[in-house]
């Protein structure tokens, strides 16, 4: 019985198929995603990491950057779309690591500059994401309001945390002085 139950499964099931116009092929208003074509070039890694990176796709984005390095090397440009693709992904250690390399070289581009100080100012590191700022403005010769408002907004945290450092852990007395003055003090 069982057996029988299954032949007549599989006889309908190969029924089906049969009278579909294509058979087991697909149908012609389907779309299916290309085959390979034997011979062609593969696009670029990076350009295909950065339509990924446009897209918030950083994951994937880091992958097509990672065949970039295999294909490439390790260039400035790879290192710094590396970088980007883990900032993008949160991963602040290997983002400046690999930043910090790709900014050792000459050809490195503001936008590098500036993700580094990114990755700086997330880490709380605000000094030293000042003057990554300051150099990515310099470079980019005060073009990109992007570069400028974050180095805007690091500068302005600077001077809060500075402030702020120096003052916390002091402690002050209202000293009275004559009728009307009053001098502040450090208690010791």
């Amino acid at each position: 019985m069982a057996k029988s139950l299954l032949a007549i499964i599989i006889t309908s099931t190969i029924g089906l198929a049969a009278c579909t116009p294509g058979g087991f092929s697909p149908s012609e208003d389907q779309v299916f995603a290309p085959g390979i074509k034997p011979g062609a070039k593969a696009v670029d890694g990076l350009v295909v990491g950065h339509r990924l990176m446009d897209a918030g796709e950083y994951e994937l984005a880091l992958d097509a950057f990672t065949r970039a390095a295999a294909e490439q090397g390790l260039t400035v440009d790879v290192l710094s779309a590396l970088g980007t693709a883990n900032l993008g992904l949160g991963r602040l250690n290997q983002a400046e690591r690999q930043l910090r390399e790709a900014v050792e070289s000459d050809d490195a581009v503001p936008e590098t500059w500036n993700n580094l100080g990114i990755v700086l100012l997330e880490k709380g590191e605000t000094s030293e994401a000042v003057q990554m700022f300051k150099r990515a403005y310099a470079l980019d010769n005060g073009e990109s309001d992007a570069i400028r408002d974050n180095l805007r907004l690091a500068l302005e945290k600077l001077e809060k945390s500075s402030y702020s450092e120096d003052n916390e852990d002091q402690d002050y007395k209202l000293v009275r002085r004559g009728s009307s003055e009053y001098l502040i003090r450090q208690i010791p």
